[in-house]
């Protein structure tokens, strides 16, 4: 994005108009997963009475249902506004593309590089240069893909909060083995009846 003004006519209604700045919201994914952290560790402050205190593997999982929660909600609304005027989707692979294509290119400025699929309800998104990722240190050491794997969650909660607002149940799960890539891994959830 720029700082130029942009030009009239000012449609709210339109799919494809900005009014984000990217920077900014690079800015708040990067400090997204401090503040989860932080937050678990007041909130387990405050409410420790005389129970033990939270070890690393509580910690964690406490940031990780935040982050998932607050991407879960972002995701339910950039769906409900961004394809109210088109049909409705009546097939999981469409919704899936719709989420690749038109959902992703809003949120990280490009689509997903690939998309694979076993035709029975896993799907697999790979982004090879993942934007959160983009800033991070390039040494591709155990170290730093250990600590970039919070900055997933967000984007998961983003990608089954779409799915769920399209209708579709899902569980996702996140890696990356070597920065900047990342992949995502869908499993559909199907209702019993």
């Amino acid at each position: 994005m720029s700082f130029e003004t942009p030009l009239p006519p000012y449609n709210a209604s339109d799919p494809y108009a900005t009014f984000l700045n990217a920077s900014c919201l690079d800015l708040l994914l990067i400090e997204m997963v401090p503040m989860a952290y932080r937050l678990a560790n007041e909130l387990e402050i405050s409410g420790q009475g005389s129970s033990k205190p939270m070890d690393e593997d509580e910690q964690r999982e406490a940031a990780f249902r935040r982050l998932e929660t607050l991407g879960y909600r972002v995701g339910q609304g950039l769906v409900e506004r961004f394809s109210r005027d088109r049909p409705r989707f009546t097939d999981t692979l469409d919704a899936i593309k719709f989420l690749c294509k038109d959902m992703w290119t809003l949120v990280f400025r490009k689509q997903i590089d690939n998309l694979k699929t076993n035709h029975r309800g896993v799907y697999v998104l790979t982004d090879n240069s993942f934007k959160p990722f983009s800033r991070m240190s390039a040494a591709s050491s155990p170290e730093a893909v250990h600590r970039a794997q919070p900055y997933l969650w967000f984007p998961c909660g983003v990608i089954r909060g779409g799915l769920a607002s399209m209708g579709i149940n899902a569980t996702v799960q996140a890696e990356t083995s070597e920065l900047p890539a990342a992949t995502f891994q869908i499993k559909t959830v199907t209702a019993k009846s």
